[in-house]
């Protein structure tokens, strides 16, 4: 009887340390912030956003400033994903030869952004990009990477991706683009998702426009120095300062280093005023204006 008394007592504290590393285990869990990732599906985006705004699905007739535009989504997560920090943006989009075109090198050259290509075939049709997209979202939910995914596409080979990652925990939030008429999303995908989100007109007309004479050539004189546009951006910074007062000034902070689409709109469209310059595709000076608008704004904080 005391041999079976002393294995109980054994058993118990056995129990008892068990139980006391799970609630260590969970109390480090409930500590580590969520992570959500943004799944972008180039072609569906150029596709469904040139129907919206230009009427067309044909690349040549209209263009997109991607750079704002993935800002945007990116602000827009941190928006409805409050509590997590974002991993990266992934972009697929296809290619001849899997050779990054110039617009998807200066894609690619962002920060917190990974471009991953298809192939591109002769009739301009996008080949092993949903079997990208399913290799890295069931990836990084089998190994916990992301606790949400962000999905912006309409395919419905994407639902074996939705469900690989589901079956790791992860919820997949499936984002679309407002149709003109009926739906560009397939109804499987849309049936399989944890949420769905679609954004309107309005949220992309500042990144999307039809393609006519542009106002300011980027071919036309001679393109300007990154200094020349980071004293731009630091001169627009004092302008937005001086008018809208260091109120505005506190909330923008927390988004460092990132800018709300509106903002980062405006500054690009006034500083291709100032430098009678385009800076659309051109990552590097996009970034240079970034960094003196932020660098004037720090420096008065």
């Amino acid at each position: 009887m005391e041999a079976m008394n002393d294995d109980l007592a054994a058993l118990g504290a056995r129990i008892d340390r068990t139980n006391e590393l799970l609630e260590r285990m969970l109390a480090e869990v409930a500590k580590t912030p969520s992570t959500h990732a943004i799944f972008v599906d180039a072609g569906y985006l150029y596709a469904a956003a040139g129907r919206l705004i230009a009427g067309t699905e044909d690349r040549r007739a209209f263009d997109v400033d991607a750079e704002g535009l993935i800002d945007a989504l990116i602000d827009k997560a941190r928006t409805i994903f409050a509590d997590s920090r974002l991993l990266r943006v992934y972009w697929y989009d296809g290619a001849r030869r899997r050779i990054h075109t110039a617009e998807q090198q200066s894609i690619a050259e962002l920060p917190d952004v990974k471009v991953r290509l298809g192939n591109l075939n002769a009739n301009n049709q996008q080949k092993g990009v949903d079997s990208l997209i399913r290799s890295d979202l069931e990836s990084l939910a089998r190994h916990r990477a992301i606790s949400d995914a962000a999905l912006l596409g309409g395919d419905e080979d994407l639902v074996s991706a939705v469900e690989a990652a589901q079956g790791y925990g992860a919820r997949v939030h499936l984002w679309g683009i407002e149709a003109p008429e009926g739906r560009n999303q397939a109804e499987p995908l849309l049936w399989e998702v944890d949420s769905q989100r679609t954004f309107d007109l309005e949220f992309f007309k500042p990144y999307v426009s039809r393609r006519t004479a542009a106002a300011y050539d980027a071919a036309a004189g001679t393109r300007p120095t990154r200094e020349d546009v980071r004293f731009v951006g630091a001169q627009i910074a004092a302008r937005w300062l001086a008018s809208r007062g260091r109120e505005a000034l506190v909330e923008l902070f927390p988004g460092h280093p990132y800018l709300p689409g509106s903002v980062d709109q405006d500054l690009l469209v006034e500083a291709e005023a100032l430098l009678q310059y385009s800076l659309r595709g051109q990552a590097d000076l996009r970034r240079a204006l970034r960094d003196g608008f932020w660098e004037h704004l720090q420096a008065q904080f």
